[in-house]
């Protein structure tokens, strides 16, 4: 780790993630090198080892602070409201998730390279951070919905969860997958985030919730 203080660590990890997420916008997680994320930062490419060993190590830690952000999300809703139906909460849930299309595109495209090509202490960082998240979600429905008990909440995790990562492919499409599904004569579905993920949430909130006698 570099001489310094631990603001000016931060603030160079901050760049560095901050150049990451700018090419992710139109540049494919396999042609993102090192070299161009270090172009993009005020300090010397060779100084980017002192905090990332790896690209993979790099995307990880944006992954990591797309779920802290969004676990951020999560707690002004807990805080916000005081109560919400199932669908007024599939709604705030779904908002949250409009503004993470970054982790969504992650998740659903490229968690098994970054997981794979990182040191177990940056992996353990972002299991905590996705625990984080995981825990926010979980205090909004304890909240919300407390007729729910621990295994109606435990069935709507193990549902929710894994929906996030086939959000991302079906809300946004390439032009060439475009063309490809146009060729192909299948429909070429127009839904947002949004629109995917709030009837989703609220189909499998009413699922888990007990059923009133």
């Amino acid at each position: 780790m570099p001489k310094g203080s631990e603001e000016l660590t931060s603030a160079r990890k901050e760049e560095i993630l901050n150049a990451c997420a700018a090419l992710y916008e139109t540049m494919s997680f396999r042609d993102i090198t090192l070299r161009d994320i270090g172009e993009r930062t005020s300090f010397t490419r060779t100084s980017i080892y002192n905090y990332f060993q790896t690209k993979e190590e790099i995307f990880l830690a944006l992954l990591q602070r797309e779920h802290e952000r969004w676990a951020e999300d999560l707690e002004a809703v807990l805080l916000g409201h005081t109560a919400l139906s199932p669908g007024e909460f599939a709604g705030e849930l779904a908002r949250t998730l409009e503004r993470r299309g970054c982790m969504l595109k992650l998740m659903s495209m490229n968690l098994y390279d970054m997981e794979g090509n990182s040191r177990m202490e940056n992996l353990v960082a972002f299991k905590r951070a996705y625990a984080g998240a995981l825990g926010a979600v979980t205090r909004c429905l304890e909240k919300f919905f407390p007729a729910m008990g621990e295994g109606e909440i435990r069935g709507f995790l193990y549902s929710f969860f894994p929906f996030l990562f086939g959000v991302y492919p079906y809300a946004c499409h390439t032009e060439k997958q475009e063309r490809a599904m146009e060729l192909a004569r299948v429909q070429v579905p127009r839904r947002s985030v949004y629109q995917l993920t709030a009837p989703a949430v609220e189909a499998m909130l009413r699922f888990f919730l007990p059923q009133q006698s």
